[in-house]
């Protein structure tokens, strides 16, 4: 399955799942959907605005245009909770984080979450970031010019790397990379259940609950020793340190608490940004003419020094270079969401219960809100061009109250480790590799990412 990297008419043809020829019958879309949920939209969804889909119990509606998404993200968004399925898949992994609860648990974790994420603590978190990413081009150094890497398994270790750091202060160790070892487990393990993908209730028999639970089980007596030795001994005000931190007004998290938060930002923070650089290194590798103007680019900024924090507003093309690899490959592909009331998106009517799908995969590459939508071209992401785009076509973060809250130190981490490893190296795509995109919990590349480093 997948696409060859080939060339067609000096542009390339970029990495996609096939699509169906036309809409799936039930049975071919659950298999598909737990196979690779972006490979089951047939052709014509990237130009419709709004549709739906039916499976048995559930009435699912695809919001696919910007004013739906706004409706659903921002402006009736106390009506819409994350779905059930969603959840099924979430929770058994990272039980009740950030990205499984809502209402005032939801408004209460939020609040503890900001200042860990504010501008000055993204800044003091900056030279982790630099340091890990020049560690790991010391290692690539040390590759002989014929040998092949995985870039996506290389960016994996690199992002674990700092937000080991971020969050514990330590570097990679064998127990802290029992944490990484179980959220990228869980990605490749867990898969929506036909009973699931069908509306079942809840007490229906669901095995697979057990076995997710299992992946973290060694991982989270790593966690929970951390936070016990933490409470105890003190340390470093790092991540750990904010989770710990008591609100005014609030009452001490309970070690469960920090531990799904612990989980959650590992899984967000960790999985999405090494899935968002592995794509970028791709994305170069197949446009020299764009992977010129960002070394151009780094060269002037930089110079012979190493990058730094205070580099990421002058490297702009960097920026949108990385702006438009989520445009393409976005890591959260799509997003559920559940009617808490009766509502109406368009001429749809729904019902509580029904389901709304956000899917960026679609919406990134919908025929009527961007130019040329398979091609990668930064230059979309001028402030010219943003601002001539409506604002809800384009959410690699999200939108609306529950945008990603960790969204600026993600875009700091994919800025400075981009910089600081394509000052050093060019990647080259290994001959014949096949490459395609899978939709899990994010969306990463089926068979990884081979590569060859050059030396610049």
């Amino acid at each position: 399955m997948g696409e060859s990297v080939v060339k067609d008419q000096g542009l390339p043809r970029l990495a996609q799942p096939p699509r169906p020829a036309r809409k799936l019958g039930l049975l071919k879309l659950l298999r598909a959907t737990r196979d690779n949920s972006v490979g089951t939209w047939i052709d014509a969804a990237f130009d419709m605005e709004i549709s739906e889909r039916r499976m048995l119990w559930r009435h699912i509606v695809v919001a696919n245009s910007p004013e739906h998404v706004r409706h659903v993200m921002l402006d009736n968004a106390d009506n819409y909770v994350r779905s059930t399925l969603s959840r099924r898949l979430l929770e058994p992994g990272l039980g009740q984080g950030l990205l499984t609860t809502h209402g005032a648990t939801w408004r209460r974790q939020r609040r503890t979450m900001a200042p860990a994420f504010a501008a000055k603590r993204i800044a003091a978190f900056a030279p982790a970031m630099v340091d890990a990413a020049e560690r790991l081009a010391d290692d690539w150094s040390r590759v002989p010019p014929t040998a092949s890497i995985d870039v996506a398994e290389a960016m994996s270790g690199l992002t674990l790397a700092i937000i080991s750091e971020a969050m514990f202060s330590v570097r990679v160790d064998p127990e802290i990379a029992l944490i990484g070892q179980a959220v990228s487990t869980y990605q490749a393990a867990i898969r929506p259940s036909i009973p699931d993908l069908l509306g079942f209730p809840e007490w229906f028999p669901r095995p697979a609950v057990a076995r997710a639970r299992k992946i973290f089980a060694e991982s989270d007596r790593v966690i929970r020793r951390l936070i016990d030795e933490r409470r105890r001994d003190g340390g470093p005000d790092d991540l750990l340190a904010m989770l710990l931190a008591v609100p005014e007004d609030d009452a001490p998290a309970s070690t469960k608490e920090i531990r799904d938060q612990v989980a959650t930002i590992f899984t967000a923070g960790h999985e999405t940004t090494a899935n968002t650089l592995a794509w970028t290194f791709y994305l170069l590798s197949q446009h020299p003419a764009d992977l010129v103007r960002l070394e151009d680019e780094l060269d002037r900024v930089t110079g012979d020094r190493p990058v730094a924090a205070e580099d990421v507003p002058n490297l702009p093309f960097t920026r949108m270079v990385i702006e438009e690899s989520m445009r393409l490959y976005p890591p959260a592909h799509t997003i559920s969401r559940q009617a808490l009331a009766p509502d109406r998106i368009g001429d749809i009517a729904l019902k509580k219960g029904s389901s709304v799908l956000i899917v960026p995969w679609l919406l990134h590459r919908h025929r009527k809100l961007w130019d040329r939508p398979d091609e990668f071209r930064p230059e979309r992401f001028t402030p010219d061009q943003v601002a001539a785009r409506p604002r809800f076509a384009y959410l690699p973060f999200g939108a609306g109250p529950h945008i990603c809250i960790g969204a600026a130190f993600a875009m700091t981490e994919a800025i400075l480790c981009l910089a600081t490893l394509a000052k050093r190296f060019r990647l080259t795509m290994v001959p014949g590799a096949t490459v395609e995109p899978v939709g899990l919990i994010t969306l990463r590349p089926r068979h990884g990412l081979p590569m060859r480093i050059e030396r610049r």
